[in-house]
């Protein structure tokens, strides 16, 4: 039997290894000769160096930045000096990983530690930097970014604001770098997988804000405030990008990296999927079973994720996929039409979340082994 392995983190529990690990395992308790290709995966969000990282070899450079409330931490960005290319992960700077739970407030939070970490890329040689998108603790529309090249954000008495989201509402004016923020020639992109605007409904804040702390209240005052912020961006640099699928991605960092620092936008799926040689191996050799999986299926799951990416180049070349999962808020039969063979959740909903998270190996490992021994027997 010969299986490719594609699965995304299970967050808070295993990286994306380790669940291939846990699969690995299970399928050896009835197919102890089975074969494996494994490829590293990320939609771009936390755990976006590691899957390069497995790709490539790459160095890796530590550097001290500040964190979402402007305490120093290391974080890191990968370098290819062959091809000039580097990799960033705003979690490592600006995630929400790096706050205790009574500190997690996108009205005190900015991303000043992620534009902190690109500058030192550029500053390395880097001529492009990619710059993976999620898991962030701010909602500051890249306000903090743009401050670490030269950006300053000005109130009605011109006064220079604090580049945290809760500031947003107070900006009246932009004070411009005196230079060009990037080097000649170099360029960012901006990699992630969702297509939230800006403001709005469907916008930075009403979708991640609360994630992030904040309550119904903070959650108005910063939609309000990105809504604010365009309309000074617009006045003074004709930028329209508020609306551009994608700009709400990482409490708007996105919307941040294009407009003050010209970014492109590119999918965290298709770039992972066409830069790991996933399809090329599949083109190559076909295989018997595709697993992918994700800590929690949801809707979004199927709206350019990595399970939906994977499960879409299952159809392409004929081959079944499997998904593995913590839990799913989709049905049986919405999971069905979707294409996949089978999904397995792997939490054992008569205990807690702490429980499930400390024994996910464990579970994925012998939710996969009932699988196969149930597959066997038909």
């Amino acid at each position: 039997m010969d299986l490719v392995l594609m699965p995304d983190k299970f967050k808070g529990s295993l990286p994306a290894h380790r669940v291939c690990d846990a699969i690995e395992a299970g399928v050896r308790t009835r197919y102890p000769q089975a074969a494996f290709r494994r490829f590293a995966a990320s939609d771009g969000g936390d755990g976006f160096l590691d899957a390069v990282a497995a790709m490539r070899r790459l160095e890796r450079h530590t550097e001290t930045v500040s964190d979402p409330l402007g305490r120093p931490v290391t974080a890191d960005f990968l370098y290819d000096s062959a091809t000039g290319e580097a990799f960033v992960e705003l979690a490592q700077a600006s995630g929400l990983v790096l706050l205790a739970d009574a500190e997690r407030d996108p009205l005190r939070t900015s991303t000043l530690g992620t534009g902190e970490l690109i500058r030192a890329a550029l500053a390395h040689g880097a001529r492009t930097v990619y710059v993976g998108l999620g898991g962030s603790a701010t909602s500051d529309a890249g306000m903090g970014i743009a401050a670490a090249f030269g950006y300053t954000f000005l109130d009605e008495n011109n006064q220079p604001l604090e580049p945290v989201g809760g500031n947003l509402s107070r900006v009246a004016r932009l004070g411009l770098p005196r230079k060009n923020p990037l080097p000649d020639g170099a360029r960012v992109v901006a990699v992630n997988d969702v297509t939230n605007p800006l403001w709005g409904p469907g916008g930075a804040a009403y979708t991640y804000g609360p994630q992030k702390g904040a309550g119904p209240e903070a959650v108005e005052q910063l939609d309000r405030g990105l809504r604010r912020l365009e309309e000074v961006v617009i006045g003074q640099l004709g930028c329209h990008f508020g609306q551009v699928a994608g700009a709400g991605a990482a409490g708007a960092a996105a919307y941040g990296l294009k407009t003050f620092l010209g970014a492109e936008f590119v999918s965290g799926t298709e770039y992972v999927i066409s830069y790991s040689g996933l399809e090329d191996s599949l083109r190559q050799r076909p295989a018997d079973l595709l697993i992918t999986g994700e800590g929690r299926i949801d809707s979004q799951s199927l709206s350019g994720k990595l399970i939906q990416g994977v499960l879409q180049l299952g159809q392409r070349y004929g081959i079944p996929v499997v998904a593995v999962c913590g839990s799913s808020e989709l049905d049986a039969p919405t999971l069905r039409r979707a294409g996949f063979e089978a999904v397995l959740e792997v939490a054992d909903p008569s205990r807690s979340l702490a429980w499930n998270l400390e024994h996910a190996y464990d579970l994925t490992r012998r939710a996969v082994a009932a699988y196969f021994e149930k597959a066997e027997g038909d």
